[in-house]
């Protein structure tokens, strides 16, 4: 049976109804504009994301329970679950869906071309065809890009920085996977330039963590951590996999290095998240999602885990730790 509308935080009291378009459309009908909410991981997992969606909300006027309803529905690693949740979306008629990742959007895509569709994340939206143009993504989906792909030879200059014999790495993402399939193909683009072997174990479900980290042990000296629903579900395995096995790591976003990951570079998710609350604003507003510029982040975080590089038994160069946005001991 679905989850019909699991609560993760509970609104704060006061604010004003808002009187905007959907809004008063939605109250026309007799209800509250609702925002379906779906999430390719657990509450959890996407906790601080998610809170820092909710609040920027009410900053915007949009409180939850007073003038809004938003829907949680989560995939829990698992993506197969997206295209029954899409379709439960539309049955009820919301009035934007918000999501993350490329299954996720694609199958909200499929199930209506009506619905706006805010996506907090995508690594190639336009290469996946999920818009026209980030100017001008034209149909009813628009949101975030995370640049995960572009970023993959930069995230391993950094990792040789720190860890100078890395002759062989693994890329630790799930298969079958359009937007990891990308970034795993940049990771190999950018190891054969510098004479880097690759490999890239089969992992397709939460059971293939463990027998892929065995084939591992011996045969490479890093890890390069491919973000998706199935390694952000089960972050703390991934984690404690990587640790047993001494193998420093870099992933996409601090949360992982928080965790006792080694390195993380990308975007702030979080910041990611709070704006994505403003493509809805514009929504409810009244504002067409295709007009709506898809939007790419203009600052990338350097984070390093410094007791994790003591554990492991690296030292990290002062010039390092110097261009660090946070350093973590």
């Amino acid at each position: 049976m679905l989850d019909r509308g699991r609560r993760a935080f509970i609104a704060l009291l006061g604010g004003t109804a808002a009187t905007w378009p959907l809004a008063a459309h939605a109250q026309q009908a007799g209800k509250l504009p609702t925002i379906d909410y779906l999430s390719p991981t657990t509450p959890l997992a996407a906790s601080q994301r998610t809170a820092a969606f909710v609040q920027r909300l009410r900053d915007l006027g949009w409180t939850d329970g007073r003038n809004i309803a938003i829907e949680y529905r989560w995939a829990e690693g698992n993506s197969e679950r997206a295209a029954e949740f899409a379709a439960e979306f539309v049955r009820r008629k919301v009035d934007v869906i918000v999501t993350a990742g490329l299954p996720e959007i694609a199958a909200a895509k499929e199930a209506t071309a009506s619905i706006p569709i805010v996506f907090q994340v995508a690594s190639d939206p336009v290469g996946t065809g999920l818009v026209a143009s980030l100017a001008r993504p034209g149909g009813n989906v628009t949101g975030l890009s995370n640049q995960a792909a572009e970023l993959a030879g930069k995230r391993l200059e950094l990792l040789r920085e720190v860890v100078p014999g890395l002759h062989a790495l693994a890329t630790i993402a799930e298969a079958g996977k359009p937007d990891s399939a990308l970034e795993v193909g940049e990771v190999q683009a950018a190891a054969r330039e510098r004479g880097i072997d690759m490999l890239t174990p089969d992992i397709r479900r939460a059971a293939d963590f463990v027998p892929a980290f065995e084939k591992l042990k011996g045969r490479v000296h890093g890890l390069y951590i491919v973000a998706g629903p199935l390694v952000n579900t089960n972050r703390a395995r991934v984690h404690t996999l990587a640790t047993a096995a001494r193998l420093p790591t870099i992933y996409n976003a601090r949360e992982f290095v928080e965790a006792g990951g080694l390195l993380s570079y990308g975007p702030n998710f979080l910041e990611l998240w709070r704006r994505s609350a403003d493509f809805v604003d514009k929504i409810l507003r009244g504002a067409k999602p295709g007009d709506i510029p898809v939007e790419q982040p203009s600052k990338f975080d350097l984070v390093i885990n410094l007791t994790t590089a003591k554990a492991l038994g690296l030292t990290i160069p002062d010039s390092f730790l110097l261009r660090a946005d946070e350093v973590i001991e």
